[in-house]
């Protein structure tokens, strides 16, 4: 997987490289699904999710442009495929998942593998973790059709904001947006995406 579907489609940073190589993918698959768990693709999991692909989980890690004392906040758990790839790379780790049975099986999960790094709770991520902030970075993994202030507040200055912005319905822009002081974004688009939509307080 690392050789054919990461290296070969450009992707470079070795701690990224190195977390996917350690991730075992197929404890965050579902069981009809392990024959596929490696496979460059993404799987549906429960409550109509997916587990993204591993490019693209490589792809917006890489994007993140992560160190490894970072505090990073994963708005979106689903699986926690993403969330234990974060955690083989940065210091802290904290993931919220509104869909309460994805949240609490991903908890166990985390904890059962070992990743005491993160921190995992239920709830709508668009507030985000403010108690725990700043972020060095901040990655969405569902598709939302704006910005959410509360994530950019909680970014600290130089901090990067990784998300699929645009709407549900067509492919997404996988952006990357970097604070660079209150109130003033960078915006970089990465590539066209598809992901499930982000639901809670962003479609208000």
């Amino acid at each position: 997987m690392v050789e054919s579907d990461l290296k070969k489609r450009g992707i470079s940073d070795s701690k990224v490289l190195s977390a996917m190589l350690k991730v075992p993918r197929h404890e965050f698959v579902e069981a009809r699904d392990m024959s596929d768990a490696y496979a460059d693709r993404a799987l549906p999991i429960k409550e109509n999710q997916t587990i993204s692909q591993p490019y693209i989980v490589a792809l917006m890690t890489e994007s993140a442009r992560l160190k490894p004392n970072d505090k990073v906040l994963e708005v979106g758990t689903g699986s926690a495929y993403q969330a234990a790839v974060l955690a083989e790379i940065v210091e802290e780790v904290y993931t919220i998942e509104i869909v309460k049975t994805l949240a609490h099986e991903a908890a166990e999960k985390l904890a059962r593998l070992g990743y005491h790094n993160v921190k995992a709770r239920q709830g709508d991520g668009y507030q985000g973790w403010e108690e725990a902030g700043p972020f060095d970075a901040i990655l969405i993994t569902a598709a939302t059709p704006k910005i959410p202030g509360p994530l950019v507040d909680q970014l600290k200055i130089g901090g990067r904001l990784v998300l699929p912005l645009g709407e549900i319905q067509t492919a997404q822009n996988l952006m990357v947006l970097t604070k660079k002081k209150e109130g003033e974004l960078h915006k970089e688009f990465i590539t066209g995406v598809v992901f499930v939509p982000m639901t809670g307080e962003v479609r208000q």
